[in-house]
């Protein structure tokens, strides 16, 4: 299936290697789904890093964050019978769920969007509290009258639910909290207030009645969160048939708000597709895509960690005004770059 994405010709931009663990003893299995935003003349992104220890012969082992926040490393050898690891990502242990990685978030700096370094004096960012021992991932980044606010997923054995920080420069960090309890992930905040309330997109799951939709909310601080909407559902037989999320904040353009987001099908393809909301109504979706606008189709994006996957929460809307350049995991375990034409895409909606 072809798309209509520009890749970066030195894709893959990081991989596991480029970058040091966090401590001794742990090893990073992936980079993913960068956060992105400009930050003083230069392109940052805000990095997802999974980390575990070296692997044992017959053993499985992973770490998890304390409350106090010290890493605890739990190894099960790989024949115990209460072991269910079919899931490179998830496993299964005497009924409980765990990552087989811990993610913390790292930034990166360029001068040019292609080359990226870790600037000196700047904090990881990593799960603090009960609610964050599993790691904090997959961050939107939006700067709204100043202030920088990061969304991110927080994950613990309690579940997974989106946290909030702000920032207005990049050292200090103000927390807070869980502001969309589990299960719940996937939140983009727009970029302007609309009739002077917050917005946002999020994707509350459910496996009974519902499915893995994305929902529409509304805020007068960006911090409690209300007035909920469900705008995008999956589409059976179609790429986008069994899970959709938001990817980063919504781009303004004439037409609307225009937002690309993720898809998976049964077969856990992950491909990008948009879809198109009232400017002043957001509520009001006007036109989906039909096909995907991203496909996994080069070697670093059909096999890796967990093979056949684009993703992105990151982006930047490039001078032109029509150009923009998503930065974006592949098969969960690279960062690369790739471009759009936004008239291209907004020429593939399907209009209700």
């Amino acid at each position: 299936m072809k798309d209509i994405a520009t890749r970066f010709a030195k894709n893959p931009l990081l991989s596991p290697s480029d970058i040091p663990a966090s401590r001794e003893g742990l090893e990073i299995t992936c980079l993913l789904n960068p956060g992105v935003f400009q930050y003083q003349n230069k392109t940052w992104l805000l990095v997802r890093v999974a980390e575990r220890p070296k692997q044992k012969e017959n053993i499985i082992s992973f770490p998890i964050l304390t409350e106090t926040g010290a890493i605890k490393i739990i190894e099960i050898p790989t024949d115990d019978p209460e072991l269910i690891a079919t899931d490179a990502r998830v496993i299964n242990y005497k009924g409980v769920d765990y990552l087989t990685t811990l993610s913390h978030l790292r930034l990166l700096c360029s001068e040019d969007g292609n080359q990226f370094y870790e600037p000196e004096n700047y904090p990881l960012l990593v799960g603090e509290g009960i609610l964050e021992t599993f790691g904090i991932e997959d961050c939107r980044v939006v700067l709204i009258e100043g202030t920088y606010y990061l969304t991110f997923t927080s994950v613990s054995d309690n579940g997974v639910g989106v946290g909030l920080r702000t920032t207005t420069d990049w050292k200090s960090f103000k927390k807070h909290g869980m502001i969309l309890p589990a299960h719940n992930k996937d939140c983009a905040i727009f970029e302007e207030k609309i009739n002077g309330l917050f917005y946002a997109l999020h994707r509350p799951s459910s496996v009974d009645i519902g499915g893995n939709y994305i929902w529409l909310a509304s805020s007068p601080d960006g911090i409690h969160w209300g007035n909920h909407h469900c705008i995008i559902k999956t589409r059976k037989g179609l790429w986008d048939s069994k899970r959709v999320g938001a990817g980063a904040a919504p781009i303004k353009t004439e037409k609307g708000w225009l937002e690309i987001y993720h898809g998976a099908n049964e077969n856990h393809q992950y491909c990008l597709g948009a879809f198109l909301m009232d400017l002043t109504d957001p509520s009001k979706v006007i036109a989906r895509t039909e096909k995907p606008i991203m496909v996994p189709t080069e070697d670093y994006e059909l096999s890796g960690f967990f093979g056949n996957v684009v993703f992105t929460n990151g982006h930047i809307v490039e001078p032109d005004g029509d150009t923009v350049t998503i930065y974006y995991g592949a098969s969960d375990e690279f960062v690369c770059g790739a471009q759009f034409s936004i008239t291209e895409i907004i020429s593939l909606l399907k209009y209700n």
